[in-house]
């Protein structure tokens, strides 16, 4: 006969819950992955420099190449006139060597000539003065400096930036913008990562439909895959879409089989005390199961433990509560800091603050309250904290209108309107009307 589950009695404090989560989760392997889809990942190796950047002497400013003695003295009311021997624009060299009494019309990034060891800017010389109406700058075979120049004005030497055998980047350096654009002004164009984690998931419950079927009577639609795989993604994880199981025990097995291959795997429902309620049972039977409950609200019911892959991997899997609300924000809270630990990044909380509430948040049973919230400056120059709306578990757009996540502890029954409270950021760039 199946294993009947029976369901562990301590309700867990938050931190614990997401510490035995984190305990059984582990790292990725390293892969080669190509520069640009390489953004969002963890360098597993560190990067030297296979050559001097800059590699060559070049101007920081579209001006004249010269020597430095030659404009000694100079000034508006008595130019240095140089003869003009050359153009140079970057990406080329200049043949010849820039002499005494010469200049090298010059654009920014051009290899500084031989003999010049100065950039005039153009805005230093009388460039168009000289010119007759409509004629162009190639005809100009001299040029007057109005500023003496100092030996090693205007130019970006060789090795400025980066040292050929330098470590550039260190292992375990999350590659944003920044880092890609080190990476590619080397030449880079692969390099060796934490793997991202594949992380399946699953809807269950007979009264789900996938958007874009037809409605029908006393059914619903799924949000919570749709809302789960983006997060994921958004997290830093690639989204295996399995669809919805239905609630019998055959049915989810089949399912939870197919997403063996994953590194994590996500359901959302059937968790909680229903009879139709199967992930605990088929966890009972497949794997095993370490928790059930979360002191939080809402999120209450949240299951975890492993399954036993074919190829002898202890896949972590995370069973989310039905509710959309509960669903989303019990992933933002665990889910979260998993696919950073695979991904090889240290788990880090959000950003919190301090509020001022402007609504009661109301805690009726002891566990730690999160209520969905806008924040915002006030004419008072402190934060403020606006509920989104009803709180209901049910009411998935109070967690769309909201940019954090206002605190209730376990140990108040109430957050007073006016009193200061404990925010997580979700959204900066949301307005914080």
């Amino acid at each position: 006969m199946p294993q009947r589950f029976v369901p562990p009695t301590e309700m867990l404090p938050v931190e614990e819950a997401l510490a035995r989560i984190l305990d059984l989760c582990e790292g990725l392997p390293p892969e080669r992955q190509a520069l640009e889809e390489a953004h969002g990942q963890i360098l597993a190796e560190d990067v030297q420099a296979p050559f001097d950047i800059p590699p060559l002497d070049n101007t920081a400013m579209d001006g004249y190449a010269v020597r430095a003695a030659d404009t000694a003295g100079a000034s508006e009311a008595e130019v240095a006139r140089l003869s003009v021997v050359g153009e140079l624009a970057a990406g080329y060299l200049f043949e010849g060597i820039v002499g005494a009494g010469e200049a090298v019309r010059i654009m920014t990034g051009a290899p500084i000539p031989e003999g010049a060891d100065s950039i005039v800017p153009f805005e230093e010389s009388d460039e168009e003065g000289l010119r007759a109406p409509g004629q162009t700058h190639e005809a100009i075979r001299s040029v007057g400096v109005m500023k003496e120049a100092k030996p090693g004005a205007n130019i970006r030497r060789r090795g400025e930036d980066v040292r050929a055998g330098e470590t550039i980047l260190q292992k375990g350096t999350l590659l944003r913008g920044a880092q890609i654009a080190v990476l590619a002004s080397m030449g880079t164009s692969a390099v060796t990562v934490i793997r991202r984690p594949r992380v399946a998931v699953l809807s269950t419950g007979d009264e789900l439909l996938q958007p874009g079927q037809p409605p029908a009577p006393g059914k619903i639609y799924d949000s919570n895959a749709p809302g789960l795989a983006a997060l994921v993604e958004e997290y830093g994880g690639i989204a295996l879409r399995l669809g919805i199981a239905k609630d019998t025990v055959d049915a989810l097995t089949a399912k939870i089989q197919e997403a063996l291959s994953a590194d994590l795997v996500v359901t959302s429902a059937g968790v909680s005390r229903g009879d139709f309620d199967v992930v605990k049972e088929v966890l009972a039977r497949e794997g095993t199961i370490d928790f059930w409950t979360v002191r939080m609200k809402p999120g209450k019911p949240l299951a975890f433990g492993t399954f036993a892959a074919p190829d002898g991997r202890r896949v972590p899997h995370i069973g989310l509560p039905g509710n959309p609300v509960s669903s989303l924000l019990a992933f933002e809270l665990f889910g979260r800091p998993v696919i950073h630990k695979m991904l090889g990044r240290t788990p880090k909380a959000r950003p919190l603050l301090q509020a001022v509430a402007d609504e009661a948040i109301v805690n009726t049973d002891g566990r730690r309250v999160y209520a969905r919230a806008t924040v915002r400056m006030g004419e008072d120059s402190r934060w403020h904290a606006r509920l989104t709306g009803p709180q209901g578990s049910g009411v998935l757009t109070s967690m769309a209108r909201a940019n954090g996540l206002a605190i209730c502890p376990e140990d108040r029954s109430q957050i007073d309107p006016g009193e200061d409270t404990t925010v997580i950021m979700l959204d900066w760039d949301q307005p914080l009307d």
